[in-house]
């Protein structure tokens, strides 16, 4: 079992950077990768960067390559997702989640996710 808590998100202007940390509870965190996912007021769940274990493989949505980073430090429990360059289409609640597969983008396969946090970009 893998409890997650986001925190770090909030309002920024446009062009600014914000990151969010995910936090997760258990001895196994080291084992998952993690995953970073946004949903827009009435939208669907998307996609926005993975890591795999080891952080040794990333993957991440078009629209945020280039802007978005996402790491990991196994001995702190903690996955981050740095934003920089932020843009109000990056609006959402971000939820971390994790995996027992390898890299996957499909929601589905997601094991556990945290609560979401809200991070709101204003033009």
């Amino acid at each position: 079992q893998v409890q997650l808590v986001e925190s770090g998100g909030g309002l920024v202007q446009a062009g600014g950077s914000l990151r969010l940390s995910c936090a997760a509870s258990g001895r196994t965190f080291s084992t998952y990768a993690m995953g970073w996912f946004r949903q827009a007021p009435g939208k669907e769940r998307q996609f926005v960067a993975a890591i795999s274990w080891s952080a040794g493989s990333t993957n991440y949505a078009g629209s945020v390559k280039g802007r978005f980073t996402i790491s990991r430090d196994n001995a702190k429990n903690t996955v981050y997702l740095q934003m920089n360059s932020l843009k109000p289409e990056d609006t959402g609640v971000y939820y971390c989640a994790a995996t027992t597969n390898t890299i996957v983008i499909m929601s589905t396969f997601y094991n556990y996710w945290g609560q979401g946090n809200q991070v709101t970009v204003s033009s």
